[in-house]
């Protein structure tokens, strides 16, 4: 099916337009997912995170395991291909992937965790920290936005997010093995609050549409992909909705290595996850939610 994800002007959504606002409201109450422009992060600096991501990711096995996040919840560091395995499948994800947060100090959660430097690659983390930073300010823009397009006031999430669990992930899909299995990531929803996906204008992405057929995300090289996470349908009692997507290689197409960095936008661990609309629900701890799901996907 074409491409149903609508592709916005940051500054116009931020700008009151109320064409863009309509497209971005029927897209969060539709599919959950959209695109946006005008964002103002910089392709130089994408282009730096890739750039050492591959770097990592061309190591061999032994030395990118020394980084191994095996055992801790994956939640900082190396994660090699065969381990995430989708809800409710027995099949791993085609994916080896590596996890980096924010820089912490002691006015942290002491459940979130520090950064990992890799020896091997000196820059690597100061890319990582740069980029980490500039997609937390986004994030949290998007997320006013999306505040106020539910009736909330724009720095609801504000608190929630400042001293959260966001993290950036690097994800290496090494070209499929065989066309029996093109799945490449199977279908899944995300755990946190919203996605950000920069350099998504690779293809394989799709998102599950209402009527059962899969949609073709195919962004513009510059744009940033947005979607709902389970964190922020469960607030909103499903308003918005946290859609199932996938990632699968072309079954025309020659199978070749994808690259990908998605920023997870994590509350705090200590945030209450309830419902922005009913005084009456007493919720969940983000933490315990983020554990429960992390057990689900074999990460725990």
């Amino acid at each position: 099916m074409t491409n149903l994800i609508p592709e916005l002007s940051f500054k116009e959504i931020e700008k009151g337009d109320s064409f863009s606002i309509n497209l971005l409201k029927n897209a969060l109450s539709d599919h959950g997912f959209f695109s946006i422009t005008d964002h103002e992060l910089s392709k130089e600096l994408v282009n730096r995170c890739y750039e050492s991501s591959k770097a990592f990711f061309d190591l061999d096995f032994k030395t990118k395991n020394i980084y191994s996040s095996v055992g801790s919840k994956g939640a900082r560091g190396y994660t090699p291909k065969g381990i995430e395995t989708a809800v409710g499948e027995t099949i791993a994800d085609q994916k080896e992937f590596w996890h980096h947060g924010p820089v912490i100090d002691s006015s942290f959660d002491k459940k979130i965790p520090k950064n990992i430097d890799i020896e091997q690659i000196p820059d690597f983390n100061k890319n990582f920290d740069e980029l980490y930073t500039e997609l937390h300010k986004i994030g949290s823009r998007v997320l006013s936005v999306i505040a106020l397009s539910i009736g909330l006031d724009q720095n609801y999430f504000d608190s929630w997010v400042e001293k959260g669990n966001s993290l950036l992930r690097s994800i290496h899909y090494p070209p499929v093995e065989s066309r029996s299995n093109l799945h490449r990531a199977r279908a899944h929803e995300d755990i946190n609050l919203i996605t950000l996906l920069i350099g998504a204008e690779e293809g394989g992405l799709e998102v599950l549409n209402k009527d059962g057929s899969w949609i073709k995300v195919k962004p513009s090289s510059e744009a940033i992909v947005c979607n709902i996470g389970d964190m922020m349908q469960l607030i909103t009692d499903k308003q918005l909705k946290s859609t199932t997507h996938r990632v699968i290689q072309d079954e025309e197409g020659e199978s070749k290595a994808r690259y990908s960095i998605p920023f997870f936008l994590h509350p705090s661990p200590s945030v209450i996850l309830k419902s922005v609309f009913r005084e009456d629900d007493e919720g969940i701890l983000a933490d315990d939610f983020l554990n429960q799901r992390l057990k689900e996907i074999k990460l725990y």
